[in-house]
């Protein structure tokens, strides 16, 4: 094999890191690909970890061990994160979103790579502490966000569907009611999904009047876990509602003023990073 250079190394090695958030990468994996001593790589990752630490693009953490290993947390500039909160709050106050019933269009919001990538990571970075086994969510327009999300804690994804899939095998079904309305329906979960005495994270666009949540957390009891937090672009604020356990949002929604102007603001939540709290 030719000599590969310090350079070539480190955006090999950044690239890897980036491309596997959370997860343990051997420092030997990294020797043999570039045929070099892992006090040569140890050297290459200081400096792949003070470049991104410096800019607030993540964290790079080492683990001693017979073979060492790496692993990359997710972080985002606070500047990134103002940025993109500045964004999609001048999308959501567009008043051409208003649908009947007084809610908001959201779905194109959901559906954009670009918007989601970024959504997720900031959500990742702030839920990351609390270390869940899985991020589940129900279908559909949630699932977008909730793999980011997924992606960048280096866990499963697990989605909750309306009905039972018969490809899935025998699933837990429980009716819950919606809390807006109070109307019952029905989320189902294959028993194959979730082990025992996991720990969860709910991932979804917009929070209503809680019931979503507290059907999954009646779900997931089913399976002897344990909700951790909830995470949501948009929380609606018209709503008195106990959910119990953290909330991260992008943005509070207090309704339509006579105007016809969307009030809506910025979550003091994903602002100041609230993790630990309960509402």
């Amino acid at each position: 094999m030719d000599k590969i250079s310090r350079n070539t190394r480190i955006s090999i090695i950044t690239k890897t890191l980036l491309d596997h958030p959370n997860r343990i990468i051997s420092l030997n994996s990294f020797a043999e690909r570039f045929g070099a001593a892992k006090s040569t790589i140890s050297e290459d990752l200081v400096l792949v970890r003070d470049a991104l630490e410096h800019f607030h693009e993540g964290r790079v953490e080492t683990m001693a061990g017979a073979s060492g290993g790496v692993k990359y947390l997710v972080e985002v500039p606070n500047s990134d994160r103002d940025r993109f909160l500045a964004d999609f709050l001048m999308y959501l106050k567009d008043p051409s979103r208003i649908v009947p019933g007084n809610f908001l269009y959201v779905t194109d919001l959901m559906q954009n790579p670009r918007i989601m990538a970024k959504a997720g990571a900031i959500l990742s970075a702030c839920f990351q502490s609390l270390a869940p086994d899985y991020i589940i969510t129900v279908e559909t327009k949630g699932i977008p966000l909730a793999y980011e999300v997924a992606r960048c804690l280096g866990v499963g994804l697990i989605v909750v569907r309306r009905n039972t899939k018969i490809t899935e095998g025998t699933a837990v079904s429980i009716n819950y009611l919606t809390g807006n309305q109070g109307m019952l329906s029905v989320m189902s979960l294959s028993k194959r999904s979730i082990r025992p005495n996991a720990r969860l994270l709910f991932i979804d666009d917009f929070l209503r009047g809680g019931g979503t949540v507290r059907g999954i957390k009646d779900l997931l009891s089913e399976f002897e876990s344990t909700l951790l937090g909830v995470g949501v672009m948009v929380d609606n604020k018209e709503i008195e509602k106990e959910i119990g356990v953290p909330l991260i949002n992008f943005c509070d929604y207090y309704g339509i003023e006579e105007s016809g102007k969307i009030n809506i603001k910025p979550s003091k939540s994903i602002v100041q990073g609230l993790c630990g709290e309960k509402i």
